[in-house]
């Protein structure tokens, strides 16, 4: 039973000692405490906590492991500068990785585990059982730890699974993977080939992007991949051009060397194989933008992207929930517009600063 949670860090100032004090988090904001050698009741007062709450505190030192520090006892910070503090009526005892550990919370997030256990990044973490498969521990995960026996977590290197995509290998961490972040893993459009799936001993299979294949099938050989529309080397048909766009902006366009089409019904501005950066479940998208006939004198706002763009890390993009169909396809809707810093200016803006808005937009939600 946490209400509410602290962590610690002290350091030596003339008249104050500086703390920063987080949950059980280990997520930290600062406080002061006007002595240099906090007791445990010190530092549970200035965390929040009044004496009727019985806050628990704990050291936490330098490799890893935690002391309890009672209300009248002076920490020793050369030990270390950290402490957690939280209301809790007991401690739940873990291990992590063999070390002892008494945690004053009925959970503990995978992320927490890893920061006590000063895990490294490229390690996962299990919690182990004895009557069921072990259970992998991802960070965002939050485990139950109450319970008179004692939860063990182990850090381990990481299993990989290999699956060849057209020649290319892929390799993932995990043992399941989709049709379409395995295709990007190996620079491929999943919805410009046609996938097959060839198990031995088992008939091929198609894969639509959004399909899991299981690692671990055995006989598992490769995706094998064909073109989707393969012609005879006719001519492509002229784009269409419905409507003109400002000198400025169709220089631009064409300099991309990207096929592009103005389509009356709706205004759209349309380009094709437009790239995003690695970290979406595609390479390259259909990009919509609406101009409309007032055009430069009203802004160009928001813009389309087809297919919907998901992030590989599973993460959520925000403002990208409402559609649009165009030319019969569904385009995921970006909501993203001028600040107050940035107004839309008809001498100088356009399709071209636009752009630079779309694709500073799909960099920022993968972190570039």
């Amino acid at each position: 039973m946490s209400a509410k949670e602290s962590t610690a860090v002290l350091s030596h100032g003339k008249n104050t000692t500086i703390i920063e004090i987080a949950g059980t988090d280990l997520i930290f904001r600062r406080v002061d405490v006007e002595t240099d050698s906090p007791t445990g009741g010190k530092i549970a007062k200035v965390a929040g906590f009044n004496a009727d709450q019985h806050a628990y505190v704990l050291q936490q030192q330098r490799d890893g492991d935690l002391e309890d520090i009672r209300v009248q006892e002076e920490a020793d910070l050369n030990k270390s500068h950290k402490f957690i503090v939280a209301v809790s009526a007991s401690t739940n005892r873990i291990t992590i990785n063999d070390e002892t550990i008494d945690w004053p919370a009925d959970v503990i997030s995978g992320a927490v585990v890893r920061k006590l256990g000063r895990i490294d990044a490229d390690k996962v973490i299990y919690l182990e059982r004895e009557d069921e498969p072990d259970l992998l521990v991802q960070d965002m995960d939050v485990i139950k730890i109450k319970g008179k026996g004692v939860e063990e977590f182990k850090s381990r290197k990481p299993k990989v699974w290999k699956l060849n995509v057209q020649g290319k290998t892929v390799i993932s961490t995990l043992p399941n993977i989709s049709a379409a972040d395995a295709m990007a893993q190996a620079n491929f459009d999943p919805n410009a080939w046609i996938m097959i799936l060839k198990v031995q001993g088992k008939p091929k299979r198609q894969l639509q992007p959004n399909d899991i294949i299981d690692l671990t099938t055995p006989g598992i050989e490769k995706i094998r991949l064909t073109a989707k529309d393969v012609n005879n080397g006719e001519a492509l048909p002229a784009p269409r051009r419905d409507f003109a766009l400002q000198a400025v902006d169709v220089e631009y366009l064409d300099s991309l060397g990207l096929r592009w089409e103005t389509d009356s019904a709706g205004r759209w501005l349309i380009i094709y194989e437009f790239p995003v950066p690695p970290g979406y479940n595609v390479l390259t998208i259909t990009l919509a933008i609406q101009i409309l006939p007032t055009y430069p004198q009203v802004q160009i706002d928001m813009f389309y992207a087809h297919p919907a763009l998901n992030l590989r890390s599973g993460g959520t993009i925000p403002a990208t929930q409402a559609t649009e169909t165009i030319r019969g396809l569904i385009f995921q809707r970006w909501s993203r517009h001028r600040g107050p810093g940035s107004k839309w200016n008809p001498e100088t803006d356009n399709v071209v600063t636009h752009l630079a808005i779309v694709e500073s937009a799909f960099a920022k939600e993968v972190g570039q």
